[in-house]
């Protein structure tokens, strides 16, 4: 770096770390403690954006994984289980990724509480899981839920409700860290409060930072003490990950110094996925490769389903006591995911965050198993969610697997329009939802609503125009049709 830039550097970390004490300054005591151990986190995440300037990888550099570092899900299976699995559950604990809002989905609150299914959240079915599974196996497998700031209260209310569940639940936060100016590169913050002026000024800082909350938050000691020896760690909204046996056995029956600290589930691409993070080898690593840490030019490639043909489902198995030894050394080196916004006001802001996949390069023996797409439905939009309600899907003790009525193991290709984003409104425009065991691909833009009963099988495509209104009524059954302008069904 030339003196300038170096000099400049500095004066950027100084002014940081003045305005961080200042604000430190406006909290009450313990407050403060909590907010000192994630600002300690952040001036690091802050030294090392200042140092790091471009993409974070070579592109010439990069290679595909070797064959044995991705190993098939049917090899796994095949190992069968041994009689006593109790044993391996007893040293497992389960954590949910829970920082997210519902706010995508036109929902207030946590994401965690929004009707999936049968009247039951994301959280119900979540805790219906383990709850059988420590039946079923008479086992004690705990789950952790890793909230934000934004989750915190309100999940902990709605937790009353399942203390006679057989299962634990322990919650730790997220770290709280300040958005920055991009001009100024300082907070926006004025003071440590989370409301008024400030509501904006706050941000989780991305699920990389699983690891430094989780430590300092002292569960992870206890979780070990406890005799735990991994964590399975997934995103609540992910209703396809649930504890799977097989890989669980798998890291549990590696000899003592071979032991895998690091499983990641990866999954075959379709044309839907191209934007989710892969694996790569790179300096003699696996290494999570994010579509943010791609040079423009190569976007196309990495997008590509041909030569990155796998992605990553963020559901992971890790060594608790790996994690332990690489948080005390301080040599997680997670890349910089550095996302620019821009607030009410029109101010720019950036938050800088981290992939918690991203620290598959830090650990011993570290593998990724390419799993079936099952294990891979995450509920991100209102199509999404048409989907698990439907009848496509079987839902068991709070499992859904796709129906055995279905012919053919895809899950059709759904787009709903903007009229259908929230949830409230998603709902108010399906009597029941369709009978949808056949249907390959459904389109439906503008103002569309179905009756009773509806059947849609093939492909279907469904467009009510600017003004116009398209009631589908009860019992109609479409295979193949393209339908179009107006028709309303009105009580007589």
């Amino acid at each position: 770096m030339t003196e300038f830039q170096e000099k400049l550097r500095q004066q950027h970390e100084e002014s940081m770390h003045r305005e961080l004490e200042a604000l430190l300054g406006t909290a009450s005591k313990p407050e403060a403690e909590i907010s000192r151990k994630d600002f300690d986190g952040f001036k690091k995440l802050f030294h090392r954006f200042l140092q790091v300037k471009g993409p974070s990888v070579e592109w010439t550099k990069i290679n595909r994984p070797p064959e044995d570092s991705i190993q098939p899900y049917e090899k796994i299976r095949a190992k069968g289980l041994p009689d006593n699995i109790t044993a391996s559950l007893n040293k497992l604990a389960v954590v949910k990724l829970n920082g997210g809002l519902g706010t995508s989905m036109g929902c207030k609150g946590p994401k965690s509480l929004i009707s999936v299914r049968n009247e039951n959240t994301f959280l119900d079915l979540t805790v219906q899981q383990i709850e059988h599974l420590n039946k079923t196996y008479n086992a004690s497998v705990p789950l952790v839920l890793m909230n934000s700031f934004n989750t915190d209260e309100d999940t902990n209310k709605i937790l009353q409700k399942y203390k006679h569940h057989q299962v634990n639940i322990h919650t730790f936060n997220q770290s709280r860290y300040p958005r920055i100016n991009k001009e100024s590169l300082l907070p926006i913050a004025k003071s440590m409060t989370l409301g008024g002026d400030n509501a904006e000024a706050w941000y989780p800082p991305g699920h990389g930072d699983i690891y430094a909350s989780f430590y300092n938050s002292g569960l992870l000691d206890k979780l070990i003490a406890e005799g735990k020896e991994y964590i399975f760690v997934s995103n609540i909204d992910n209703l396809g990950a649930t504890v799977d046996l097989f890989i669980l056995h798998h890291l549990m029956s590696q000899p003592a110094d071979k032991r895998c600290e690091f499983i990641m589930e990866v999954t075959d691409k379709t044309r839907a996925d191209v934007k989710g993070g892969t694996l790569i080898h790179y300096e003699d690593h696996l290494r999570l490769l994010e579509i943010a840490q791609v040079p423009k030019a190569h976007v196309d490639e990495f997008k590509s389903v041909t030569k990155f043909k796998i992605f990553n489902t963020n559901n992971l198995w890790i060594s608790l006591p790996a994690m332990k030894r690489l948080q005390e050394k301080n040599s997680m080196d997670l890349e910089i995911i550095v996302n620019p916004k821009t607030l009410d006001g029109g101010l720019n802001v950036i938050q800088l965050e981290t992939a918690v996949g991203a620290a598959i390069k830090s650990f011993n023996n570290a593998m990724g198993v390419n799993v079936p797409r099952s294990r891979f439905l995450p509920v991100k939009t209102s199509s999404d969610l048409l989907l698990v309600m439907s009848n496509l899907y079987s839902m068991d003790a709070g499992s859904l697997t796709m129906s055995k009525k279905r012919e053919f193991p895809t899950t059709p290709h759904v787009k709903l329009g903007s009229s259908f984003t929230k949830v409230q409104e998603f709902l108010a425009r399906f009597e029941n939802i369709p009978d949808m065991l056949e249907l390959d691909h459904l389109t439906v833009s503008g103002d569309v609503t179905f009756g009773k009963n509806v059947s849609l099988k093939g492909t279907v495509i469904i467009i009510a125009n600017h003004g116009d209104r398209i009631d589908i009524p009860a019992g109609a059954m479409l295979e193949n049709k393209i339908v179009s302008g107006n028709l309303r069904i009105l009580d007589h």
